[in-house]
């Protein structure tokens, strides 16, 4: 799997200078406000900037440029990110977001690759400004001859014919961010769907009855997988079918043992929901290269959170999988070297250090990763 390796974040709200490897599955935990959500708001603005919405991005999701840049402590935003080529070094992406009244201009942005050893990397991009180069494999330069937009990369502009570079433009923009499903009597989730192709639940669940009824038409072997992991959280549970209920329009069902009637969507408990949609989702064939999650935990009851580490686990060997959690019952069922800790240092910055780069061993003897973290060996709490 194709997967980003390291990642340096400067002057983005907390994150003044955060510099950490990633893996392929990240869980952040830490007090409010020391930057969790940043950490995710990252790769979204990573991905707008590669789809071509970095100035829509900043405006209208950030607020403007003004509310992300570090309080007093910075004039720009620099992100330096890495992504494993097979065989091959990484592809090291560097962009600076320079503030300028209202608005910003793209300072700087390079895509390179180190080739040879003891020789400068090889370019891909090297812009500054209105200074754009674009180097084809062969080291052939070219300048844009269409018109090329100052508020958006580089990178989301680059021709199609640099084969190269819009492999690297496809995994950064494949990013998606999974907020708390809204649950509402009228809530997209609750209700019947379209029927129609979609390899993702969505972000609402607005596509959940849609995916879950092509993985069980497509790939019945995860589709029994989805319904063995809804059995061992809820014992009661038997089956999900589809009902049609007008042309090209399905619902789904829930069927338990004790009942002789199904029990339809708008019927299910918060939690039900909430687990159906995460399971739906991270069994996904079509997970995107980075799945965002924020507080995943929320509505469960403690005994489903060793299920759903597991289907991060195997989530993770598909997408790069970055949770942001509160939920020290989560962090039970964790290793080490799947939590990064994200703290507040003394000057109101934060930081963000692996779990396992603590010496925990003597503690893990005695005692569980949660009951580490309440007790403060690893900060995080305050």
């Amino acid at each position: 799997m194709i997967s980003f390796n390291h990642i340096t974040i400067q002057g983005f709200r907390r994150l003044l200078n955060v510099e950490i490897e990633m893996r392929p599955l990240m869980v952040l935990i830490g007090a409010n406000g020391v930057g969790k959500t940043s950490f995710l708001d990252i790769f979204s603005l990573l991905a707008a900037s590669a789809q071509g919405n970095l100035n829509a991005h900043i405006n209208n999701e950030l607020q403007g440029i003004t509310s992300i840049i570090t309080l007093d402590k910075a004039q720009n935003i620099s992100i330096k990110i890495s992504m494993t080529v097979p065989n091959y070094e990484p592809l090291e992406y560097e962009l600076v977001i320079l503030s300028q009244a209202n608005s910003y201009t793209i300072e700087k942005e390079i895509l390179s690759q180190q080739r040879f050893t003891n020789k400068p990397p090889f370019m891909y991009i090297e812009s500054s400004y209105s200074n754009i180069i674009y180097y084809d494999q062969y080291n052939h330069l070219l300048r844009p001859t269409w018109e090329h937009n100052p508020l958006e990369t580089s990178l989301s502009q680059v021709p199609n014919m640099f084969q190269e570079l819009e492999k690297f433009r496809r995994n950064l923009a494949s990013s998606s961010f999974y907020h708390f499903l809204n649950i509402e009597p009228r809530a997209p989730v609750r209700l019947p769907q379209p029927m129609q192709s979609a390899v993702l639940p969505g972000e609402n669940g607005e596509d959940l009855v849609s995916c879950l009824y092509s993985i069980r038409e497509t790939d019945h072997d995860r589709f029994e997988i989805i319904e063995d992991t809804l059995r061992a959280a809820y014992p009661g549970f038997e089956r999900l079918d589809f009902p049609p209920v007008a042309a090209g329009v399905l619902a789904m069902t829930w069927k338990e043992k004790n009942f002789q009637r199904p029990i339809y969507m708008h019927q299910l408990s918060e939690g039900i929901l909430r687990f159906l949609w995460l399971t739906a989702l991270l069994q996904s064939p079509g997970l995107t290269a980075v799945t965002l999650i924020d507080e995943p935990e929320v509505s469960f009851h403690p005994e489903l959170l060793s299920l759903l580490v597991d289907l991060l686990r195997e989530a993770s060997q598909r997408s790069q999988i970055i949770v942001a959690t509160h939920s020290d019952r989560l962090v039970r069922f964790l290793e080490p070297k799947e939590l990064v800790v994200m703290d507040m240092e003394e000057d109101g910055v934060a930081s963000a250090h692996w779990a396992d780069s603590f010496d925990l061993k003597k503690w893990l003897d005695e005692y569980s990763l949660d009951e580490i973290w309440r007790m403060n060996l690893m900060g995080g709490r305050a």
